[in-house]
């Protein structure tokens, strides 16, 4: 059940690897991968993370990212979305005319 609330996020680079494959075959991957990262030394090696592990790993992310300054020159966006910056011309791209994407 849990599989399916969460979407599969806890194969997340099995789906990376192979984005084509039905989620169902995912689990088969692990001691493929497993043993290509032993062999490879990469480093961490192959890990699989519970949800309730995921979860705190996004939810301090993105407690991070909210808590960061802002970025001197980024689009304004509060209440507005990068679209809102765009429309209100606070974004280099407002000056950037979209006839010359089209070739």
């Amino acid at each position: 059940f849990s599989e399916w609330l969460w979407g599969g996020m806890q194969y997340q680079l099995e789906h990376h690897l192979f984005p084509s494959m039905p989620r169902s075959k995912y689990p088969l991957l692990e001691p493929i991968l497993t043993k290509f990262a032993q062999e490879n030394n990469i480093k961490g090696g192959y890990r699989v993370s519970g949800e309730f592990e995921i979860q705190k790993m996004n939810w301090e992310l993105y407690k991070g990212v909210a808590e960061a300054d802002a970025v001197e020159g980024a689009p304004y966006s509060r209440g507005h979305g990068q679209l809102g910056a765009i429309n209100l011309g606070f974004s280099p791209a407002a000056n950037f005319p979209a006839a010359n994407l089209i070739e």
